[in-house]
């Protein structure tokens, strides 16, 4: 066991960096450690059916953390791009892949079952993927998001169904084993789901005050087990019954910390289980049979990324955006692996299949990542979307940038009913406010013509809501440069990014952490003893030295030793400003 254990661990440690290093992900790396130390590589571990029956548990756990983190709101917010996109995409895969596989004689049940497997694409791969070049936050990175979550849904009841499925297209609706089948699954649900509700909290807090750590731990491993045996024993998927327990608990105070506990086991198990899923891939197929093989994965992705750019299209993303997206998800998941393995359980899916499906869905997923770098580098670079020509009459208030900070202004101005118009330089977050009607136009407020089109020298302030300091400074200079008289309004990053604010003429800086650091400080006093009048006065005492020091700075040097001189200073002025507030009281 532990020799098994140390080749599980080394095999990790050497595939796992090395190929993230190559930009090719962890699961990948797995993949191929597994495929190295199993039959088909160096043959060092040969029981390979136990080690992925025990490795199952990582997808189990790894359901589970998917689960807490789908809360039942936010999946209300996300419902029309997920359930649209993502069962769109779904749908439109699985149809064509099982009309290909019907085609090829195999077994509609079985044709069914393969081509949702197949129509699953790798959401820790993927994710992972686009993380690391910084486009999750980009069309087709949102809406790849979209897509994995739907497949990740979509896979619970599935899962649930192919113990079904297994009983033939056309079961005996009379038969008393149905029936008590039937009812055991939904009792089994139902228990889950009223015990989820209405106990695993109050245990769950009554562990937690026990304050042992290793006791919550163990206890958030059982609720996991222990609905995951509830429904095996019923019949159902252990991981639906994972899931269910993550959901349940996904709007509770205990969310976090049962994620921070199961994150570890979850990672190391379901890293043994892709190890399993590489021992257990018969690479001997590839040289047997090539063709069949090559074939199976060059259908898959190009029938995946055919419907993927389609679904692209269909959903407002532009070509290049929806190639993105075709290519990032055309790979099979670890899903596939999962199903397959349910399948071939139940009888629906005989091993010679299920290896060449194993096989083509572990090739996808080596091919894809290399095909997606190849298209990020060929593809040309696009040019910057123009800035939109602004036309909108003039209003009291101009807001340059519109991110967290500028937001709140314009809320509040909105239901002041104030006008207002914004300038903002993300186009992403332009598109997205204008969803909301926001008067928003795509444009840079440094520009002397974008000025005179907003109007600013007819408002009667002119907000910089801009994070970036460089840009900041731009765009102050042109408005004072331009309207001399207007006054500004900014906010800033730092001390020093408030002074070459204060320098250029804004006549109120907003520093983003500093009132937010002061109230928390008036808290902590107030919790240490002190009264809620007197934690006052010693923060309102802070800021009117702080605002003199920063006024005094402004007129002299800034060099290293002239600010570490009057900073220490300003720390005997402010002690002895409160040692005599002390005094009087």
């Amino acid at each position: 066991m532990l020799v098994n254990v140390a080749l599980f661990l080394t095999a990790a440690v050497l595939f796992v960096p090395f190929f993230k290093r190559l930009g090719l992900g962890a699961v990948l790396g797995y993949l191929c450690a597994g495929v190295v130390i199993g039959p088909w590589g160096l043959a060092l571990i040969a029981d390979v059916e136990s080690i992925l029956h025990v490795a199952e548990f990582g997808v189990v756990l790894l359901l589970f953390v998917i689960g807490l983190e789908l809360q039942p709101s936010r999946l209300w917010r996300l419902r029309s791009t997920v359930f649209g996109t993502g069962g769109l995409q779904v749908a439109l895969s699985t149809l064509a892949l099982f009309v290909i596989g019907w085609a090829w004689g195999i077994a509609p049940v079985t044709a069914f079952i393969a081509a949702f497997g197949l129509a699953m694409s790798s959401t820790a791969f993927v994710l992972q993927m686009l993380a690391e070049r910084g486009e999750l936050s980009t069309r087709h990175g949102r809406s790849a998001f979209a897509i994995l979550l739907f497949q990740d849904l979509s896979v619970i009841p599935f899962l649930a169904l192919v113990p079904m499925l297994a009983m033939g297209s056309k079961p005996d609706v009379h038969s008393p084993e149905l029936w008590i089948g039937t009812a055991k699954a939904v009792g089994a649900i139902a228990v889950t789901v009223i015990g989820g509700r209405y106990l695993l909290r109050p245990v769950l807090r009554w562990f937690a005050k026990t304050g042992v750590a290793e006791v919550f731990t163990a206890a958030a491993l059982l609720v996991v087990v222990g609905t995951a045996l509830a429904m095996e024993f019923v019949g159902l998927s252990m991981s639906l019954g994972a899931f269910l327990a993550g959901v349940l608990l996904a709007d509770s105070e205990y969310r976090h910390e049962l994620q921070a506990d199961i994150e570890p086991f979850k990672g190391l198990l379901l890293g043994l289980f892709f190890i399993a899923v590489g021992m257990s891939a018969n690479v001997g197929l590839v040289v047997e049979r090539p063709l069949d093989v090559i074939g199976v994965v060059v259908v898959l992705m190009v029938v995946k990324a055919a419907v993927l750019y389609l679904v692209g299209r269909l959903s407002g993303l532009e070509a290049h955006a929806s190639r993105s997206l075709a290519l990032a998800l055309s790979q099979g998941g670890e899903f596939a692996f999962v199903l397959f393995g349910v399948a071939a359980s139940s009888g629906v899916l005989d091993t010679p299949l299920r290896e060449l499906l194993i096989v083509s869905v572990t090739l996808s997923m080596i091919v894809s990542p290399l095909l997606y770098s190849l298209h990020a580098r060929i593809q040309p670079t696009r040019e910057p979307a123009p800035y939109d020509v602004i036309d909108v009459a003039a209003t009291q208030v101009v807001i340059a940038g519109f991110g967290p900070f500028g937001q709140i202004i314009g809320r509040i101005l909105r239901v002041k009913r104030i006008s207002y118009t914004i300038l903002d330089k993300s186009a992403d977050n332009v598109a997205f406010l204008r969803q909301l009607d926001i008067p928003v136009f795509y444009s840079d407020a440094s520009r002397t013509e974008v000025l005179r089109a907003a109007h600013a020298g007819q408002a009667k302030l002119f907000v910089v809501a801009i994070a970036d300091r460089d840009e900041s400074l731009r765009v102050v200079e042109a408005v004072r440069k331009l309207y001399p008289g207007l006054p500004i309004i900014a906010c800033a990053r730092t001390r020093q990014h408030a002074l070459e604010l204060l320098d250029r003429g804004v006549q109120q800086v907003i520093r983003r952490s500093y009132l937010s650091s002061l109230e928390a400080t008036r808290q902590v006093l107030m919790m240490l003893g002190e009264s809620e009048g007197q934690a006052q006065r010693y923060i309102d005492a802070f800021r009117q030295h702080d605002s003199k020091v920063l006024l005094r700075q402004m007129a002299e040097p800034r060099d290293e030793l002239n600010v570490l001189k009057r900073a220490r200073e300003g720390a005997r002025e402010l002690q002895e400003l409160f040692d005599a507030d002390a005094g009087q009281k």
